[in-house]
């Protein structure tokens, strides 16, 4: 058998050939056991973003990083499990209210989902500022809790995927994180080895999003979902609107209360409602609903019931929470400082700039700049205006909340730099422009 060569490998791909399942799970399993050294595997991924990949060698080198650490086995969790996992944003709660929404239904909810890096918050991180809760369980616990509860959330170990890890890592610092092929795998490889049966996606899209052009957008699902269905994980995808912050809240905290009071029945119309047509699209992959439209009834109903806000005080009991939360958020980390921002002029809200305001909330404390940075989990901002808005003068914009005033004034002007007034209306963009699956892009039914 002829021996395999990396430099060979490399010039293949930069020449712009199809590379094999051999060269390709060999490149993946040699890196990964650091017989490749980092300039190599730099310059492979170099040739992968000049020359692109087929949407077969993009779901081969997926499985290839997928088994390159644990695959979690979930055959023993009865019926179809869903994950679902955003391409993140600002103010992009769903999760805290998806999950337990969905798992309301009776349908499995396997998730393992990550900490926050820039200013697009991380699920784990928002979970963590909840009093005692456990977000890194074992394997045996996560599955535990998922056959007693249908719902278990944690945080990626480094055993799961560990190639993306580690490709993630030079990516970053060799100008090649800007690949589709690189991107969907880097998500799908991580979907695949945590075991869920089927996969929604929730791709964003706009100034506060990593696409921020919707022909990249479309692109990223189209092959995402092609992925998925060729490594046999029937794969959706949303496509969500991500120009302004999605709910009211942005910070870790400040989420995990706006999610009780959205499956409390309150809250954010735009969040509510993009959850709502989110797990609609599980319900559907899962068997469950027929079709979104009975998907979101169903969901409404438990959101109008109460036994969505249930499934979330037991989900944060079993992994170690205060459930007390749920009845008084003010047990929730509660930062000292707490100023709120008025508009000086009156007119209408014509841009909020969803970018703007998550980079505020990160240079408040809410997010990091480095991986390894500490948080506030008390900081962040709350939103009292959309797009469309009109407001007076004197009328709030926008709460601040942190523990340090000295970054108050570099926050207040960032601020108010993201919010944009006018005298007339501009037109209120849709929340989610769309869905793709296996026959293509198409209109979300309204």
């Amino acid at each position: 058998m002829k021996k395999m060569h990396t430099v060979d490998i490399i010039a293949k791909k930069r020449d712009g050939m199809i590379l094999s399942e051999k060269e390709l799970t060999f490149l993946i399993n040699a890196y990964t056991a650091g017989e490749i050294p980092d300039y190599q595997m730099a310059a492979w991924l170099m040739a992968v973003y000049q020359k692109g990949m087929t949407d077969e060698e993009t779901a081969i080198l997926t499985l290839a990083m997928a088994k390159s650490g644990d695959m979690i086995d979930l055959t023993s969790i009865p019926g179809i499990k869903v994950d679902k996992h955003s391409t993140g944003g600002v103010a992009d709660t769903t999760t805290l209210v998806l999950a337990p929404l969905v798992a309301a239904t009776g349908v499995p909810v396997a998730k393992m989902s990550g900490r926050g890096l820039g200013f697009t918050g991380g699920t784990i991180d928002k979970l963590e500022s909840i009093p005692g809760l456990n977000a890194t369980l074992t394997k045996e616990e996560f599955i535990s809790n998922l056959l007693k509860h249908n719902l278990a959330i944690t945080g990626q170990t480094a055993d799961i995927a560990p190639a993306d890890g580690k490709i993630y890592a030079l990516r970053d610092v060799t100008a090649t994180i800007e690949s589709i092929p690189l991107i969907a795998s880097s998500i799908m490889s991580k979907k695949i080895a945590a075991g869920a049966d089927k996969i929604l996606l929730d791709v964003k899209v706009g100034n506060g999003a990593f696409m921020k052009k919707m022909a990249d957008a479309l692109k990223l699902a189209e092959t995402m979902v092609r992925i998925g269905e060729l490594v046999g994980r029937q794969t959706i995808a949303a496509i969500t609107n991500m120009d302004e912050p999605l709910g009211e809240a942005v910070g870790n905290s400040l989420e995990v209360r706006e999610a009780i009071g959205i499956l409390s029945g309150r809250g954010s119309h735009s969040l509510k409602d993009v959850c709502v047509t989110l797990g609609s699209y599980m319900l559907v992959l899962a068997g469950a609903a027929c079709s979104p439209a009975v998907g979101k009834k169903l969901l409404r109903e438990l959101l109008d019931s109460g036994k969505g806000l249930n499934k979330f005080r037991e989900f944060i009991k079993v992994q170690g929470g205060n459930d007390e939360i749920v009845a008084n958020p003010l047990l929730l980390p509660q930062a000292g400082i707490k100023l709120t921002l008025v508009s000086k002029h009156k007119g209408f809200i014509n841009q909020i700039n969803a970018a703007q305001v998550g980079f505020t909330a990160m240079r408040l404390g809410a997010g990091r700049e480095y991986k390894e940075q500490q948080i506030d989990l008390a900081a962040g901002i709350i939103m009292h205006c959309r797009v469309g808005d009109y407001v007076e003068i004197d009328q709030p914009l926008a709460t601040i909340y942190t523990n340090d005033g000295n970054k108050l004034e570099n926050a207040i002007s960032m601020l108010r730099q993201s919010i944009v007034l006018g005298s007339d209306s501009v037109p209120i963009p849709p929340l989610i422009y769309g869905i793709v699956d296996i026959n293509g892009f198409h209109q979300e039914p309204v």
